[in-house]
């Protein structure tokens, strides 16, 4: 396996770490509070990051959502992408590729996703019925992928549900929950309006892209969280000496960094193998579960190593604590990957 950026994805990385820092800035976050960046969401869009990744791939993606978790930057792209342009681009219809993608592409559509299947919506004759406790982004969405009981992918508006009721999350995500009642939704794919043909498949396939999205945009937070705690304490001194010269802050920091890089590679990878046709499944739980146990150890390592600045609710380390400790439970908490992995490994599956 080679984890070497293509050119193409590397002038997408590129872009997206100048967008974000020229447009991602403290103040601009601050002033956004617990919704998105409409301004930022336009410019990326406008460079034509989005549609990219139908090019550039999963791992792609994961380069680009790596440098959104460094800003802790607030738009739908880890959403957009995975519930809407590579679920689309893969398991759409020819009509719905033709009808979606352009407006993915541009910015005007925006899909978020009510994953993972909880058992909690059933589909009946193409209409939807029940409720999704909270979905990321569901106040900018003109979308939402459901998944319903059966597993079934299906496309709703949101200007058709029942209700949408403001959540707010750890993370400011612009989170809503979801109410269901006979609406009327889009079968994602073939299959008529039953969900039954291949709709587990198709589940499965979003979720594992999904989880390495995901993956990737914690090992960005926890990338950034890091540079900022060395960067603090390069320049504050204790006891006439910088903080970073001591010993125990040294070990904590290196420690962070092996699990930062652990995040990363596991999501690379897993990337790799979706990109490539192979299962990922597997890779995909990987990955997920370092994202889980090892990002919340780095956001707490953030936070702790910038002492009583840690504590200020205001500090920009404070984002990617809440953001690490989101991703820590968001599509499984650690335990609960570590189940599921050792349930796929213990039936034998090919990988």
């Amino acid at each position: 396996m080679d984890f070497t950026p293509t050119e193409e994805q590397e002038a997408a990385r590129d872009l997206a770490a100048r967008i974000f820092g020229d447009l991602a800035t403290h103040e601009r976050l601050a002033a956004a509070g617990t919704g998105s960046d409409a301004e930022l969401w336009k410019a990326l869009c406008a460079a034509g990051l989005p549609g990219a990744v139908e090019e550039t791939g999963l791992l792609g993606l994961v380069l680009l959502l790596e440098e959104q978790g460094r800003r802790t930057a607030q738009v739908p792209l880890a959403a957009t992408c995975v519930y809407g342009i590579l679920a689309v681009a893969r398991h759409g219809t020819e009509e719905q590729r033709a009808r979606l993608l352009p407006g993915l592409r541009d910015g005007t559509t925006v899909v978020t996703g009510a994953f993972p299947a909880a058992g909690g919506v059933v589909a009946q004759e193409g209409r939807l019925s029940g409720a999704v406790a909270w979905v990321p982004w569901l106040r900018d969405a003109t979308h939402v992928l459901v998944a319903d009981a059966e597993r079934g992918l299906w496309l709703v508006r949101t200007e058709d549900a029942a209700r949408m009721e403001s959540v707010e999350l750890t993370a400011p995500w612009s989170a809503g929950r979801l109410v269901l009642d006979g609406t009327a939704a889009e079968r994602l794919g073939p299959g008529g309006d039953t969900g039954a043909d291949t709709g587990a498949g198709a589940y499965a396939d979003v979720l594992v892209a999904a989880r390495v999205a995901f993956a990737g945009l914690q090992a960005g937070v926890c990338a950034g969280a890091l540079a900022r705690a060395v960067e603090y304490t390069s320049v504050r001194e204790q006891f006439g000496r910088p903080l970073s010269t001591h010993q125990a802050v040294q070990l904590r920091a290196a420690d962070a960094h092996m699990d930062t890089e652990a995040i990363r590679v596991t999501a690379y990878e897993a990337a790799w193998r979706h990109d490539e046709g192979l299962d990922a499944t597997e890779a995909a739980l990987t990955a997920a579960w370092w994202a889980s146990e090892a990002g919340k150890r780095v956001v707490h390592t953030g936070q702790h190593l910038h002492g009583g600045m840690g504590a200020d609710l205001d500090h920009p380390v404070h984002r990617h604590f809440l953001w690490g400790r989101q991703l820590d439970a968001y599509l499984g908490c650690g335990t609960e990957l570590l189940a599921e992995l050792g349930d796929l490994l213990a039936k034998g599956e090919p990988s």
